[in-house]
């Protein structure tokens, strides 16, 4: 198990270093130039501000970013500019040119590799720093998320599976495809009109993590009441569709297994149903609910982000936005490796807990 878990660790490297790539290259595909947008200047040249600044500002900023030098091992199409500062057309732009490895993605795989994700476009600070400042929150989210997804889905799944076709089944079934299909910004926006104190209800505060009239002062109690407070539209709003999809994943599941004839033998054999149902039953039907631990993290992570926006919660997802909105590419890119980490993690502590859930499949096999 140890050498099966050092391979796929291993494997990480070749994984991580292809999403890079290829992120990379895809953020370095929007329009404008970051380094004019970090001095105040617009697209098309436009002053900010009535303040025109020189292009020796430009091209310092350029150099402290590594901006100046090219973004592949080679060049395709370049950004030669005419008079006015505007993009010539693509046909006088075409070309083919090899930089070795003097480019920026070079630049910044040396320095991830030194554990340095550079330093934000926005307020030069260091980004890792700006990232552990926020995580603790998402991770929160994320943690209790997952945790109700579960404690909600699994009892659901299996009694929709050992009630099949009955009326509550029938109404779990709509209910939970209702909400699996209601998307999470329509949702968030909805629960603030509704219960936040939009047009109806106002039994929950709708931005923050802190009432005004809390203070540092108060109670350990008072203040931990009113945190938890805060949090509860954020975390129904992440929970729901995940619980919804995994119940629904269970069921399916736990109906396939239910007519296997080992089902059958052990029934016959004069078993409890509820020995046949959680000893036999459900833990044949967890390997689909395992499989998904591997994607439910990194996409809670990702959901944050809506969710951060909307409820005013500074985390992860709040600064990722933030970041995408200035072009900060520093931050945006390590957001993206952080969350193609948390993927490749989540792959494999979904393989190890297939070894859990189901005995027969063995490290030595899947090595091999």
């Amino acid at each position: 198990m140890i050498q099966y878990i050092i391979r796929r660790v291993l494997l990480f490297i070749p994984k991580l270093i292809v999403i890079t790539f290829i992120a990379f290259g895809i953020i370095h595909l929007a329009p404008g130039d970051p380094a004019e947008l970090k001095a105040g200047i617009g697209g098309e040249g436009a002053m900010r501000g009535n303040q025109q600044l020189n292009e020796d500002n430009i091209k310092q900023i350029r150099a402290q970013w590594h901006l100046d030098k090219p973004i592949w091992f080679w060049t395709i199409l370049t950004d030669e500019k005419d008079s006015l500062g505007r993009l010539k057309p693509m046909s006088e732009r075409w070309t083919f040119k090899l930089n070795g490895f003097d480019n920026q993605y070079i630049l910044w795989l040396k320095d991830i590799i030194r554990g340095d994700f550079g330093k934000s476009f926005q307020d030069n600070r260091n980004v890792m720093d700006k990232i552990w400042e926020r995580i603790p929150i998402t991770i929160l989210l994320a943690i209790i998320s997952i945790f109700l997804s579960y404690l909600i889905a699994i009892p659901l799944g299996i009694y929709s599976a050992t009630h099949q076709d009955t009326l509550t089944d029938k109404i779990s079934t709509v209910t939970v495809f209702i909400l699996y299909s209601l998307p999470g910004f329509w949702v968030a926006t909805m629960a603030i009109i509704f219960f936040g104190g939009g047009d109806f209800l106002a039994w929950f505060p709708n931005n923050g993590l802190h009432s005004m009239n809390i203070s540092p002062d108060d109670p350990w109690m008072t203040r931990t009441l009113d945190y938890i407070w805060h949090l509860i539209l954020p975390i129904a709003v992440l929970t729901y569709s995940s619980f919804s999809f995994l119940s629904r994943q269970l069921r399916g599941s736990m109906l396939e297994v239910i007519r296997q004839d080992y089902i059958r033998t052990a029934r016959a054999k004069g078993l409890s149903n509820k020995m046949v149902v959680y000893k036999h039953a459900l833990r044949n039907s967890l390997i689909p609910i395992v499989t998904i631990i591997a994607y439910i993290l990194p996409a809670l992570v990702g959901g944050a982000l809506i969710v951060e926006v909307i409820f005013s919660i500074p985390g992860v997802g709040q600064l990722a936005f933030q970041a995408l909105i200035a072009r900060d590419f520093p931050l945006i890119l390590a957001e993206f490796f952080l969350s193609s980490v948390l993927t490749l993690v989540g792959l494999l502590i979904a393989d190890v807990l297939y070894s859990v859930v189901d005995p027969r499949i063995a490290f030595s096999r899947k090595t091999a």
